[in-house]
C-alpha cells in the first residue's frame, strides 16, 4: 500500500532551485473572505413550557438579553403542545451572555438556563428575577464548535 501511495498520491518536493509552491487556495479572492478559525457564532431554541398545573395561557412570551441587545424577542406557541419557542441565529460565540424569559412581560424561569447571573447596571437589573440570593439573571455560555 505504501508503494501505492508513493506512487499515486506523493509529490516530489521542489527542488532548492525551484520556486516555492503558492498555496492556490489563499491566494484565491473568493477564498480570501472565508472566515478563518472556529465558528463565530450560532443558533439558540429558546423555549419555554407552562408550568405543570396552569391552564391559563399567557399573552406573550418573549426573550430578552445581550444578544437581542435587550429588545425583546417573541416566542411563538408551538401546535399542539403547551410550549413557546424561537430560534435566535448569530448569536455571538465565545463568551457569557446573560438574558430572561419574560411572560406577559414579567421574568419566568428557564430550567434550561446555564446558571445564574449577578445583573450589570439598571438595563439588566429591571429584568432580573428575585431570588433569595438577590436579583439574578439567567446565563448563556455561548460555546461553538
Amino acid at each position: 500500500m505504501l508503494h501505492r501511495l508513493k506512487n499515486s498520491e506523493l509529490h516530489e518536493l521542489p527542488s532548492e532551485s525551484a520556486p516555492p509552491l503558492r498555496n492556490e487556495a489563499v491566494a484565491s479572492p473568493s477564498l480570501a473572505r472565508l472566515p478563518v478559525g472556529p465558528k463565530s457564532t450560532y443558533a439558540k431554541v429558546f423555549r419555554w413550557r407552562l408550568p405543570t398545573g396552569q391552564t391559563a395561557e399567557p399573552a406573550t412570551v418573549e426573550v430578552i438579553g445581550s444578544f437581542t441587545d435587550w429588545q425583546r424577542v417573541p416566542l411563538f406557541r408551538e401546535n399542539g403542545r403547551d410550549s413557546w419557542a424561537a430560534t435566535l441565529p448569530d448569536i455571538a460565540g465565545h463568551r457569557t451572555h446573560h438574558y430572561m424569559l419574560l411572560v406577559d412581560g414579567l421574568p419566568a424561569t428557564d430550567k434550561n438556563c446555564d446558571g445564574l447571573a449577578v445583573p450589570n447596571g439598571p438595563e439588566e437589573q429591571q429584568y432580573a428575577l428575585a431570588t433569595p440570593r438577590g436579583p439574578r439573571l439567567f446565563m448563556l455560555f455561548a460555546q461553538t464548535k
